[in-house]
């Protein structure tokens, strides 16, 4: 892929006011969903000239739940949409401190010719907002307070186009493209409604987090995770892990995320939030409630790529709506964000050729293209993921691995998918080795033609 990043840009863009009182709109492509997923895929789509349609539900800016948290794989995909990350409300930090039950161990980013050594933190109140807004400028079309609600499909039970509704004043319109891109979350109505259902084997997590005011730690250069989760003192170590991450504006991000595969129960998220939160030293300010903003919100996270294929008869899946967050980490922004860019190289390539049945044979590139970048990564995730579910073996990783400064730097590139394969040293060398020696599994394929509204 070659690196078309543009200069950076700053200031705001403003987006389009919405659509023409009445008829209908046709566009290229359509997105569906301007979270991260949507908007990398709509501003790459426009930098090769094509007119994007960018169709969001809610109104900017708005509240996601998210620990806010951005490794440097996601910092690189920021950098490929010319998003200058040393502009105002952005958090540097240096890497992650990693606590246990009596130990604390700092580990540094690893920078390499592929990945930046440094992380981010940034609220996804502004931050969804700001990648919609550099789509816009690219030259893509937004319409806000769009919610579809049904994809079109011709007599063939290809989709040619979306059904949705405009405004407060809830206006219906019909929106045609030759391709659509499904970005539209971990609920992915679009492709539930062709019969692209989630995998059940494939892990699911929960995510639960609040903003606290913590002058002691909104500006630390680390983001502090906790590996030891319990639902009592002296119970079972419980698959996941919880967080502070530092906002760098008098906040902090303070949440936990937990595994659960089949066989495996979740629990109490928020009673579990309190307990750990009681936890952390008291002059960080996260046991106060009269120092916490906002309600506590949780979020589902589809993990492992959990609903396939990933494109199907004129829709292509990107982000959690193709369960592309990570199972070992629950990061989900740098996958998506990927996802969107592979999307419109393959897009654009397909919608260059004048035929339709090479169009299609280049659409159906894109699950393979990505299962060959991170199918085997995720799989061993599911693998990680289930294991962690036995109190024993999460016991052993946060009493034992991460004791150990060597094995939480090989163990960091591991979890956060940082390892360069083009030129990295012997550590590089070896988990690249690891990862590829997981038995391969070819994309799944389409699935019959059901409950899609025809036209």
């Amino acid at each position: 892929m070659t690196d078309t990043t543009p200069p950076a840009v700053t200031a705001p863009v403003p987006p389009d006011q919405g659509p023409a009182p009445s008829g209908g709109q046709d566009a290229d492509v359509i997105v569906v969903g301007a979270g991260p997923a949507g908007s990398s895929a709509a501003y790459h789509l426009a930098r090769q000239g094509l007119d994007v349609l960018l169709l969001e539900k809610s109104d900017f800016p708005r509240e996601k739940v998210c620990g806010d948290g951005l490794t440097p794989r996601a910092v690189r995909q920021l950098l490929r949409m010319g998003i200058d990350t040393a502009a105002e409300g952005w958090h540097r930090n240096r890497g992650v401190r990693f606590y246990s039950a009596h130990d604390s161990l700092e580990v540094d980013w690893p920078e390499s010719s592929r990945f930046p050594g440094y992380g981010l933190t940034r609220s996804r109140h502004d931050f969804d907002d700001l990648l919609a807004r550099q789509a816009v400028h690219a030259g893509a079309r937004l319409w806000t307070g769009a919610r579809v609600t049904a994809p079109v499909v011709d007599r063939a039970g290809r989709v040619r186009g979306v059904e949705a509704v405009v405004g407060k004043e809830k206006r219906p319109v019909t929106c045609a493209a030759p391709v659509v891109v499904a970005a539209d979350g971990v609920s992915a109505r679009l492709a539930v409604a062709l019969g692209v259902d989630r995998d059940p084997a494939r892990p699911m997590a929960t995510a639960v987090r609040r903003y606290y005011r913590s002058p002691a730690r909104h500006a630390d250069p680390y983001l502090d995770v906790w590996s030891e989760l319990r639902a009592r003192p002296g119970g079972p170590a419980l698959p996941g892990y919880g967080w502070v991450f530092p906002m760098g504006d008098g906040r902090v991000n303070a949440g936990l995320g937990l595994v659960s595969t089949r066989g495996a129960e979740g629990g109490d998220l928020r009673r579990l939030l309190d307990t750990w939160l009681s936890t952390t030293p008291a002059a960080w300010g996260l046991r106060d409630e009269a120092n916490a903003e906002g309600e506590v919100r949780s979020a589902a996270l589809p993990m492992g790529h959990n609903r396939r294929p990933h494109y199907t008869r004129g829709l292509v899946l990107v982000g959690d709506s193709g369960g592309m967050v990570s199972p070992w980490s629950g990061e989900g922004i740098p996958y998506a964000m990927e996802s969107g860019e592979v999307a419109a190289e393959i897009i654009g390539d397909a919608l260059a050729r004048p035929d339709a049945a090479w169009r299609e044979r280049v659409l159906h590139r894109y699950p393979r293209e990505i299962h060959d970048r991170t199918g085997r990564y995720h799989r061993l995730g599911t693998a990680w993921a289930a294991l962690l579910t036995r109190p024993a073996a999460a016991s052993f990783v946060s009493g034992r691995v991460l004791r150990s400064p060597t094995a939480m730097r090989a163990m960091i590139r591991l979890l956060t998918n940082l390892t360069d394969d083009r030129g990295g040293d012997a550590v590089d060398r070896v988990l690249t080795t690891l990862v590829r020696a997981v038995p391969a599994r070819a994309p799944r394929r389409p699935a019959p033609v059901a409950r899609a509204r025809r036209r």
